[in-house]
């Protein structure tokens, strides 16, 4: 038993020092995490695991995988929880505030400061230009999205059967994401406890390859710390805080402004959100293109590519992009108030009811988690919810190719299937010239993302539209 362990109060919310590693140090460290969360989940994860498992040596390989694996099975983006869960591990409350707080601020700011351009010089040739860049390369990247995560979750005919229904019934039957997560985790939770081995597939990310730190090298060793066991006071307690902190501003929008109001409509909309983001951002993204483009009108498909090329050119989670779907809705709908004082706030709100949840996850369950690992049919159930995500990314690629590639769509419909398709003859030369050029530059000559965004939106400036 490693002696290193902390006895403080598991309800305290003071950082503990066992391992040596001073919050301040630690501090700097999320700071310089948070600086480096380009490139989506996987290069988030990246850069998390080389800094504080191979570089700091703070936590171990198993546990570190076993905490990725947990925030797997969470709604939300996974790589901010995996920050929150190593913060509180270290050092308790205030450590994963701190961590969880920095990975989301440098993109909140970043995706602010291009909002107000936007709006601002959106039609100016030159920005103009830099979005449509953005968006010929941000097609390319959901379409390496569903041959990445294609390749790792469709292992066998279950698996490749669940994706093909989850295509199948978002982009023919228009059903609800909810609801086909929902129908993914029940058919792979039950197809695992039947003991079917179709079921019993890994997933997730895997660590960087070289030598692997085990729990009892790394300075937090193999103990758990004291306010890393469950406590039902302190869970009780911790909940019922981010409760109010989550739900306090909905019923004071809805009480004081009404249910029709747009800050009441952005507020619960997201919040249902951050009750079904599994898969990550792209898996959602479909079904906010649903409700925020084609429901409540908040903004074009156009304007929905360029807020995730905005996500993908900025530090932090790529569910960021949500944060510009509500501005752009109160941009438009303001009110009484100015619309960029509207658009603001609608920014702010958006974030807040995003990722205050995330927090609720990890600082609920993460004492608990230990009793997840190796839960077999828990698995089962993740991996097909992987699955359905690879149909549902595939429905969000189709649909951003038909808004980005064609410049007119129409409706067909036979009984309660509908299908949009392109009008052929608007074909956008332009644009599919500069997809092709961004999907060779990725899939042929394996570029990373940063690269290909940057040198569309250049091609794009030179070449506007």
């Amino acid at each position: 038993m490693n002696s290193a362990v902390t006895h403080a109060a598991p309800d305290s919310g003071a950082p503990p020092n066992p391992h040596g590693v001073a919050f301040g140090e630690a501090f700097r460290v999320w700071v310089r995490v948070a600086a480096l969360s380009f490139g989506g989940p996987a290069g988030q994860i990246a850069v998390m695991h080389r800094i504080v498992v191979d570089e700091k040596r703070w936590i171990g390989e198993h546990r570190f995988l076993h905490a990725l694996n947990y925030c797997m099975l969470l709604p939300g983006p996974e790589a901010q929880q995996l920050a929150i869960y190593i913060g509180w591990l270290m050092h308790r409350t205030a450590g994963g505030l701190v961590a969880g707080i920095l990975f989301v601020l440098p993109g909140f700011l970043s995706i602010l400061a291009l909002s107000y351009l936007y709006v601002t010089l959106g039609s100016v040739d030159a920005v103009e230009g830099l979005f449509f860049g953005l968006k010929a390369a941000v097609l390319a990247v959901v379409i390496q999205a569903v041959v990445r995560v294609g390749g790792r979750a469709l292992k066998n005919r279950a698996m490749i059967g669940i994706a093909t229904a989850a295509f199948l019934a978002i982009f023919v039957l228009h059903v609800p994401f909810p609801l086909i997560i929902l129908a993914a985790a029940i058919i792979g939770f039950l197809g695992s406890k039947s003991g079917s081995r179709l079921f019993q597939v890994g997933g997730g990310h895997k660590a960087a390859g070289g030598a692997v730190l085990s729990d009892a090298d790394a300075l937090l060793g193999e103990d758990i710390p004291d306010h890393a066991r469950p406590n039902l006071r302190w869970s009780l307690k911790i909940s019922s805080v981010l409760l109010v902190l989550w739900l306090l501003p909905l019923l004071l929008l809805y009480l004081f402004l009404g249910p029709g109001d747009i800050f009441t409509q952005i507020g619960v909309f997201f919040s249902k959100m951050a009750m079904v983001t599994f898969g990550g951002a792209y898996a959602v993204l479909a079904y906010v293109a649903q409700e925020a483009v084609q429901r409540f009108g908040w903004l074009t498909p156009t304007e929905m590519l360029d807020g995730l090329g905005m996500a993908e050119t900025t530090p932090g989670p790529l569910i960021m992009v949500l944060q510009f779907v509500g501005f752009m809705g109160a941009y438009r709908d303001p009110g009484s108030l100015g619309p960029m004082t509207a658009a603001t706030l609608a920014a702010i709100l958006t974030t807040w009811v995003t990722f205050v949840p995330c927090f609720l996850w990890i600082f609920l369950g993460a004492p608990f988690v230990e009793k997840l690992r190796g839960n077999a049919a828990l698995a089962g159930a993740m991996s097909a919810i992987t699955a359905a995500v690879v149909g549902v990314i595939l429905n969000l690629a189709i649909w951003f190719g038909l808004h980005f590639l064609f410049r007119s769509a129409g409706v067909y419909s036979i009984g309660s299937i509908s299908i949009e398709l392109p009008v052929w003859t608007s074909l956008s030369l332009p644009s599919l010239l500069l997809s092709l050029a961004a999907a060779i530059a990725i899939f042929r000559f394996k570029l990373a993302v940063i690269p290909v965004l940057l040198g569309c939106a250049v091609a794009g400036m030179l070449w506007p539209t």
